[in-house]
Parts: C-alpha cells; sequence; structure tokens
C-alpha cells in the first residue's frame, strides 16, 4: 500500500482543522476528497504533501513517515499539483518539466543527464505538449498550464500524484480532457492519484473511492455508490438530492437546501 494515514490531526494553529483521519489507500486507486467549504479537504492534503506538519498521527509512504524523510527522498515517490501554481517568468515548457528532476538529482550535480531530459520529454509527451515545448509557459492557456504542470509532477515519476481542485478556473472541455488524462495514467501506470473535487459528479465519474469530510472529520468512505448516497449529501452538504444513473456514472441532482 502507498499511502497510509494514521490517526493524522493537523491544521494551521493549535486548532486542528482535520481530526483522527485513518485511511489506507492501494496501488493504483483514485481517492477524491469531498465536502462542503471549511470541512478540511485541502488541509488534509497540505498534510499529505508535507507543505503541513501533524499535530497528531502520522503518514507513511511505502511504509516510512514522511515527515521524518528528506524532502527529496519523499518528492522521488510523491508529487502535488497544487491549486494555484506560480507562473515562472522566462522559463518555456521543456524547462519547467525539467524542474521536475530536481529530487533526483546528487547536490553537486546542476546539469540533467541524457536519461534525465528523455524522462522531461516523456512527461510532456504523455500531457500531449510536444508542440508546445518552446513556448513561454506564460503564454499559455489555462488548460495548457495545468497540463504543462502535471507534466513537471510527472517527471518526478511519483507513485502517488496529489492534485488540490485541478479543474478549478478550467471550463468544461478543458475539464474532461484533464480528468481524462489522468485517468489513464492511473489505468495504465497504475499511478495512485488522490484529488480535492469540488465538483461531486467528476469525483463520481472518476473516482474509485470517495472520501466524505465534514467539519475535518471522515465522514465516510467507500465507492461512489456507497457514498454519495441522498441520506449522506444532507448530512454533508445540507442540501436534498436524487441520484440518478448514468452510462458515465452516478449523477447528482441537487434539489433544494435543507
Amino acid at each position: 500500500m502507498p499511502l497510509e494515514l494514521q490517526n493524522l490531526t493537523g491544521g494551521y494553529t493549535a486548532e486542528p482543522i482535520v481530526q483522527n483521519i485513518n485511511l489506507t489507500l492501494q496501488t493504483g486507486e483514485w481517492l477524491s476528497l469531498v465536502g462542503a467549504n471549511g470541512s478540511g479537504k485541502s488541509t488534509l492534503l497540505k498534510l499529505l504533501s508535507r507543505i503541513l506538519t501533524p499535530q497528531q498521527g502520522i503518514v507513511l509512504l511505502d511504509g516510512k513517515a514522511i515527515h521524518s524523510q528528506p524532502p527529496n527522498v519523499v518528492a522521488q515517490k510523491l508529487a502535488l499539483l497544487p491549486q494555484q501554481q506560480t507562473i515562472p517568468v522566462g522559463l518555456n515548457v521543456r524547462q519547467l518539466v525539467s524542474l521536475g528532476r530536481t529530487p533526483h538529482q546528487p547536490w553537486w550535480q546542476w546539469e540533467l543527464t541524457a536519461q534525465d531530459w528523455q524522462k522531461v520529454d516523456l512527461a510532456i509527451q504523455k500531457t500531449q505538449l510536444e508542440d508546445k515545448c518552446d513556448r513561454p509557459v506564460e503564454q499559455l492557456s489555462g488548460g495548457e498550464r495545468q497540463r504543462a504542470f502535471l507534466a513537471l509532477a510527472l517527471a518526478q515519476e511519483p507513485k502517488v500524484l496529489l492534485l488540490d481542485e485541478p479543474t478549478t478556473y478550467l471550463d468544461i472541455n478543458y475539464q474532461l480532457q484533464l480528468l481524462e488524462l489522468l485517468k489513464d495514467l492511473n489505468q495504465q501506470q497504475e499511478l495512485t492519484i488522490v484529488t480535492v473535487l469540488h465538483e461531486l459528479n467528476l469525483a463520481a465519474r472518476y473516482s474509485s473511492r470517495i472520501a466524505l469530510l465534514k467539519q475535518g472529520n471522515l465522514w465516510g468512505v467507500g465507492t461512489p455508490e456507497e457514498v454519495l448516497t441522498p441520506q449522506a449529501i444532507t448530512q454533508v452538504f445540507g442540501v436534498e438530492a436524487v441520484i440518478i444513473q448514468t452510462p458515465v456514472g452516478l449523477l447528482v441532482c441537487a434539489i433544494s437546501a435543507v
């Protein structure tokens, strides 16, 4: 199992945001964290990515605690695509993606090897950015930019990929393109994925399992069919909803606020 959370508690101050989270992810699984605003989704992802230090509990990656390992060692197995990226001025796409090889370089080595550049080009190929290699990152569209930063993460060759609301600011066309790309990586390479998603129907369509968070607690976890019930949606989101089966998965139709 690539990722395991044991009694994980943490936040930004002495008062925890998420509390006593116990969860295990299997290799090749896609888990989506969903919940109302302020439920702790992004905080939990920051604890998983070492941005925040737990107040209690532990995160294990391949059986080893991530917060007690050097950052570059963790980055060789785990990558994060944050919700908002800092756009580097003056870098083209290939240069940006090459930064993903940094965790694999010895401290004394400044230049990438030929093998490193092969992995950079492979990440660019996977994200279908071959024709954008020489374009400055700041000139890319929103969807292209998101794929460029995804390519950077893939160049790290992670076993686990964390994504914080990756479809935010993207129109529906780019949302589906990005999620279909992640689906291919998940299925073909057994890449373990954890996403924070606001859109329940996208979470239901693409996730192996869904973790429902409510006020910092893990309210329920299971397949979309197991956890996205009218009762659960009322309890977690405060709305009445009906669930419809469609050819691409469950469809959650909100009716009214409770």
